[in-house]
């Protein structure tokens, strides 16, 4: 598992562990993740552990609902027992974005969930207002 409080490991309300991060910035030290969820515009580079990519443009939502959804349920259920982790280019805008939803999923009113991962993961996470507008709807889709 992930430590809580180490960079960009995000505690969810259930106690579940997950990490965001940026590529651009490399791999952070420590234990490699088990499985990541990329949310970028083209195919993400070949990586050790399981993985899944999620076509999801820059400062855009994802290109499929379904597919971004189905992701997201399967971070928050895989993180009760592995390193997982959630990374877009930055990790800010998207990889934001994604925590927040996972914070919905994890039953953090969809209101309160950027403030939560603003708060809990990087202050400037969720980087538009189309970004944040997701998050609000993500219970209901």
């Amino acid at each position: 598992m992930w430590v809580a409080g180490q960079s960009g490991v995000l505690k969810l309300p259930s106690g579940r562990l997950v990490r965001g991060r940026g590529l651009r910035d490399g791999l952070p030290g420590g234990a490699l993740p088990s499985y990541g969820v990329y949310l970028l515009g083209e195919e993400p580079p070949a990586v050790e552990w399981e993985s899944r990519w999620v076509r999801w443009p820059d400062f855009r939502l994802p290109a499929d609902d379904r597919e971004a959804r189905e992701a997201l349920v399967e971070v928050l259920a895989r993180a009760a027992s592995e390193r997982v982790e959630v990374a877009c280019e930055g990790g800010r805008g998207r990889t934001g974005t994604a925590l927040a939803c996972l914070a919905v999923l994890d039953g953090i009113e969809p209101r309160d969930a950027v403030a939560y991962v603003r708060a809990n993961y990087h202050p400037k996470a969720v980087e538009t207002p189309w970004q944040k507008r997701y998050v609000r709807s993500f219970a209901k889709s």
